[in-house]
């Protein structure tokens, strides 16, 4: 796996859904592009799954080819690989950076994720998600409260041992 996303900021969105990549998150995606070189856009993949998302999130080529050959190793005709198949291929959108640093978001997806003037980017490994802000901030105020109502000596970093075999 190659590099990964780090930071979070707002960003304006044009008329035409026009938005420039945090320079930092450009790195990355070039880094994470075996085809791309200097002077060819760097590709991403947009993936935008079912209706409970909300938000964008934006795969390197790396990080979707990671996914893919996971979605290949479940059986054909499986419920699984139908419905990621679907999430990953079908609702999913590839593209580039244009030569100025930026993304172009359709109507159809600031529509459904309500981006309008503003799109708030938070960096996830891997991968980095776009929000409206208003909706990235109600979503933060749960995680919040949620932290808020765990103990005291509640450390988060704690999940970082889920899931290993512990001695």
């Amino acid at each position: 796996m190659g590099r990964r996303f780090r930071g979070e900021g707002l960003y304006k969105v044009d008329s035409k859904g026009r938005v420039s990549i945090p320079a930092l998150f450009r790195r990355v995606i070039e880094s994470c592009d075996p085809n791309w070189t200097e002077g060819l856009p760097p590709e991403l993949v947009i993936v935008y799954g079912d209706e409970r998302r909300k938000f964008i999130e934006c795969y390197t080529i790396e990080a979707i080819e990671e996914v893919d050959s996971k979605i290949d190793r479940l059986p054909r005709g499986s419920l699984e690989r139908k419905t990621l198949e679907r999430f990953f291929h079908g609702q999913s959108i590839p593209t580039s950076i244009d030569e100025t640093g930026r993304l172009v978001l359709s109507p159809k997806l600031r529509e459904r994720f309500f981006i309008e003037k503003e799109a708030y980017f938070i960096a996830a490994g891997d991968t980095f998600q776009i929000w409206s802000p208003e909706i990235f901030e109600k979503d933060k105020e749960e995680t919040n409260k949620w932290l808020n109502d765990q103990p005291n000596d509640f450390d988060p970093l704690s999940f970082l041992d889920m899931g290993t075999d512990q001695q």
